[in-house]
């Protein structure tokens, strides 16, 4: 096969800045940097960014045509599917489902069923595909269950990815307690839920020395805990959607429902703590929390209504809004959504660096467009319809084939 080049292109890695080169690919692999072989294919990019496909970590629904339109090459499927993923079968028939467009990789179920109480098959569904096990939308109260996960995981070297929200806590609870929620007269868990069900996973993962990946951190308190445990040399990383760093609570006024998510909107405070986390390194992976729901989980009264927001299509746009904000630097960004999340679920790819997979997302930062959920190509419940925006996929390659 001959060289595949990319011309006139501002290059983004997560290793190597940024910088105006021309990037050369063979055999769905990158070679590197340097002036184009006469016979090679060549790409013009005509100045727009090329960077590492997306890697979205932590989504509950696959939707190839809105991975395509967001610049999602891999997605980390959450184990809460029907049936759950906790066969070695089902985890197999998951794992092939996207090729060769979409790769899809399955995050096991810690516990069979997602019940909590019995340990699921790790090693056998880590054998049929999986790269980490999780605890779903839920989480586990039974400390021993969680310590014989985490120790398990261990022995496996699969990231446990957790959510965190004291059960005990948080059930019934659709909103943050706090002035918006007793306007409402919504059922609302304290935030403290957050930071007790992080504290207890990490001094779990401390103790047994297992990768631990918080999916979602939203609270100011759930940071300091995350901050110190990584001081400590606790092996943890954390995540975050950009639903919580760019709404609070307040977006749930009129009982708007495609503001209801899982964990819910935090106050204005949280958030802000939330924009300091994802500015100095606490925060390792920004992820869409692909989550959609139709009218007929939406269209309801807010108590009633499924959590959950379509977000891979905007995670994009939303996420270049922390460049323009100069809260990071589009190398340190495509860390958190390419290089990141490739190294918790063990992939060898997310950069641009010569020797790995030519997943390639070229796309133009100033594109002005203005997010219209009926205009996605999954179903549109977003909290974010309406916002103008800036920053669009143009073209997308997996393994160096156009898709």
């Amino acid at each position: 096969m001959t060289v595949t080049a990319f011309t006139n292109a501002a290059l983004v890695c997560p290793v190597g800045g940024e910088q105006r080169a021309t990037l050369l690919v063979e055999n769905g692999t990158i070679l590197g940097t340097g002036d184009a072989p006469a016979d090679a294919t060549v790409i013009d990019c005509a100045g727009k960014t090329l960077a590492p496909g997306l890697i979205d970590l932590g989504i509950f629904k696959v939707d190839r045509a809105a991975a395509r339109a967001g610049g999602i090459v891999r997605v980390g499927l959450m184990p809460d599917q029907s049936p759950v993923l906790d066969d070695p079968g089902i985890v197999q028939r998951a794992a092939l489902i996207g090729k060769p467009d979409l790769w899809i990789h399955p995050i096991a179920a810690a516990t069979r069923g997602l019940a909590g109480t019995d340990m699921a098959e790790m090693a056998i569904c880590a054998s049929a595909g999986a790269k980490a096990v999780g605890t779903g939308r839920g989480w586990i109260a039974d400390t021993g269950v969680m310590h014989r996960v985490l120790a398990y995981a261990k022995d496996l070297d699969l990231a446990v990815i957790t959510h965190a929200e004291d059960g005990g806590l948080a059930a019934g609870a659709v909103a943050t307690e706090g002035e918006t929620a007793t306007r409402l007269g919504l059922p609302a868990a304290p935030a403290i839920a957050e930071a007790l069900a992080i504290a207890r996973d990490l001094m779990l993962a401390e103790e047994t020395g297992a990768r631990l990946h918080i999916r979602q951190v939203t609270t100011a308190a759930g940071f300091d805990l995350v901050r110190a445990a990584k001081r400590r040399g606790v092996r943890v990383t954390c995540g975050i959607s950009p639903a919580h760093l760019h709404l609070s609570d307040i977006a749930t006024t009129d009982f708007r429902t495609f503001a209801r998510l899982s964990p819910p909107l935090r106050s204005e405070s949280d958030r802000q703590a939330a924009l300091t986390a994802v500015a100095d390194g606490t925060i390792d992976v920004i992820a869409s929390g692909h989550d959609p729901h139709g009218p007929e989980e939406k269209r309801l009264p807010f108590v009633d209504a499924a959590p959950g927001m379509a977000g891979a299509e905007t995670l994009l746009p939303l996420a270049l809004m922390l460049v323009r904000d100069e809260r990071l630097g589009l190398p340190k960004l495509f860390e958190k959504l390419a290089a990141n999340p490739a190294r918790i679920l063990g992939l060898d790819t997310g950069t641009l660096e010569p020797g790995k997979p030519a997943d390639l997302l070229l796309f133009d930062a100033g594109a002005p467009w203005q997010i219209i959920g009926d205009r996605f190509a999954s179903a549109g419940n977003t909290p974010f319809d309406g916002l103008p925006v800036q920053g669009k996929a143009l073209r997308l390659w997996k393994a160096g084939r156009e898709i």
